[in-house]
């Protein structure tokens, strides 16, 4: 009896084709202005630069700087000390 029930299945199963989701063709931009003035990437640059030859140091412990977040971290606040356009420190509370 199992393999009348098992021949019935394969018979009555059908193959379906999938069609794939369309596309967007176009897509929205949130803005048109940049977030970051031309300085920003260039600091971003250095800090970066100083960090692979082991230059970069922290804050007050001087600790060397191994993370290239922490890094570019450095890099934005240093802008934004020097007036570049950089937008706020989402963590500053």
């Amino acid at each position: 009896m199992a393999t009348k029930k098992a021949t019935k299945k394969s018979a009555t199963k059908k193959s379906s084709t999938k069609k794939a989701p369309a596309k967007k063709t176009a897509a929205k931009k949130s803005s048109a202005k940049k977030k970051y003035g031309p300085g920003v990437g260039k600091q971003v640059e250095t800090e970066m630069r100083e960090m692979h030859q082991g230059k970069l140091k922290s804050g007050r412990s001087g600790k060397k700087v191994t993370n290239p977040k922490q890094a570019i971290a450095i890099a934005l606040s240093e802008a934004r000390a020097k007036g570049e356009k950089v937008p706020e420190n989402p963590n500053k509370v």
